[in-house]
């Protein structure tokens, strides 16, 4: 009943403990907290949230627009909802070095098993698309420094993001990603989040060059292939998140049913592919709820 039994301590030292052994674990993107619900009861591993889908959710594009007590807070209203660690997109740690080690703190407070801070300008821009710029290397490892050195929990996960592999074509631009990825764990990254990788060989390459957990991003539309649980495990990846997969199935989902409703006049002919209200209540635990009213609740004279 009500918020998860697991403290945020606990998730994070779990959190830790399962990449220490080697483990590669599956975060899909959780797009309110009943989606995080959903995730730890089909057995996942853990729950990532997308700062494109909190922007989306806000009816805003993935362009730095939103703020660290927005994101902030639906993390911590995701989080609290689920057993499992949840993994948060903090952007460009909303500012300078300073704000880099307020945001640490506050998503602390918020419950959140870690954060990846990226390596792009701000105001940053979705990084499967082209058009991106990034920081210097000398800026972008301030960013992780004062995130480290800012956080209160050690088992807080501090993971850099870099997106300097799209900045540059074929092996040039690899080697680069490889570099600044050695230069951010020197500078105290506990994992290494590549983006936009092109095939499984450079995923395999950022793996075998830092001795960090290294995360594969499986977005639909992008600029990586969708490899296999297995594919990305045999290459040396030990997180892999589904940051919109579950938000674009939902709107895919509710855009169809409208479409319906305009056509026939009626919901009736997508019914059978709705969740039901018994497998809704499931979910949120009314029977739980309804044991707390009538056998502790509820007077009784």
């Amino acid at each position: 009943m009500l918020y998860s039994h697991v403290t945020p301590s606990d998730k994070r030292a779990a959190l830790r403990a399962r990449l220490a052994a080697g483990e590669l674990l599956q975060l899909p993107g959780a797009f309110n907290p009943l989606s995080a619900r959903l995730i730890e009861d089909k057995g996942f591993d853990g729950v990532y949230i997308s700062g494109a889908v909190i922007s989306a959710d806000l009816g805003l594009p993935d362009i730095g627009l939103t703020t660290l007590t927005e994101v902030a807070t639906r993390a911590g209203q995701i989080a609290r909802m689920t057993n499992l660690p949840a993994i948060v997109d903090a952007d460009t740690g909303f500012g300078e070095p300073m704000n880099v080690a307020r945001t640490i703190q506050t998503l602390e407070d918020a419950g959140v098993a870690g954060c990846h801070i990226e390596d792009q300008v701000n105001p940053k821009r979705c990084g499967h698309l082209d058009g991106k710029a990034t920081v210097d290397l000398e800026t972008a490892t301030k960013r992780i420094r004062a995130a480290v050195d800012a956080r209160r929990d050690p088992n807080f996960l501090v993971m850099a993001r870099t997106d300097v592999r799209a900045s540059l074509d074929g092996a040039a631009g690899l080697a680069t990603a490889i570099d600044r990825a050695k230069a951010l764990v020197d500078a105290g990254a506990d994992a290494i989040f590549p983006e936009a990788m092109r095939d499984l060989a450079e995923f395999e390459a950022v793996a075998s060059a830092v001795d960090v957990p290294v995360l594969a991003n499986m977005t639909e539309f992008g600029k990586s292939e969708l490899f296999t649980r297995d594919q990305l495990a045999s290459v040396g990846v030990q997180i892999v998140i589904y940051p919109v997969t579950l938000l674009r199935s939902a709107m895919g989902a509710a855009e169809r049913t409208l479409d319906v409703i305009r056509e026939t006049g009626t919901q009736d002919g997508v019914v059978g592919e709705m969740q039901t209200r018994a497998r809704l209540y499931e979910l949120v635990d009314y029977a739980g709820y309804n044991h707390f009213d009538t056998e502790i609740f509820t007077y009784r004279p």
